[in-house]
């Protein structure tokens, strides 16, 4: 008996993480901005000092985006936008991403940011911004799309 109350409550914790994991939350949109350009080169690092990390999920489902392309720009520490400081990189096999580049500058009227642009076959693009905080030299976090 205790047996069987025991797997009847391993079974409803189970069940419980499941459905927590059935649905993330998309990450919210921001603006693209005016200092977008397309065809950035393939790379990982563009300066030192500021990494961001994670996985790319779909928010249906919470599953990895192993084929996700994320397009990266941001204002050098001088808080000019030029083409060093720009990139494209593909997530791995299981959807993770780790970008580094230098701390953004600040230009007028704006906070430093990286702006990126995520996209994943049979998911809606996903522009968004990070903000980091002062002196923060890393960012982890999971960049969620919607699907079509």
């Amino acid at each position: 008996m205790l047996r069987a109350v025991a797997l009847v409550a391993l079974l409803l914790a189970s069940l419980e993480v499941a459905a927590a994991q059935s649905a993330c939350a998309p990450t919210q949109a921001d603006m693209l901005g005016p200092f977008y350009e397309p065809g950035a080169p393939e790379r990982a690092v563009t300066g030192r000092g500021f990494v961001v990390s994670g996985v790319v999920r779909s928010a249906k489902g919470c599953g990895a985006l192993p084929a996700a392309r994320l397009e990266w720009w941001s204002a050098n520490p001088a808080g000019e936008y030029d083409r060093e400081h720009r990139a494209t990189q593909a997530a791995d096999g299981a959807g993770r991403f780790r970008y580094e580049t230098s701390v953004p500058g600040r230009y007028p009227g704006r906070p430093p940011h990286l702006h990126v642009r995520v996209s994943a076959p049979g998911h809606r693009a996903l522009v968004t911004q990070l903000y980091p905080e002062r002196s923060q030299t890393t960012l982890q976090l999971d960049l969620v799309l919607t699907t079509d």
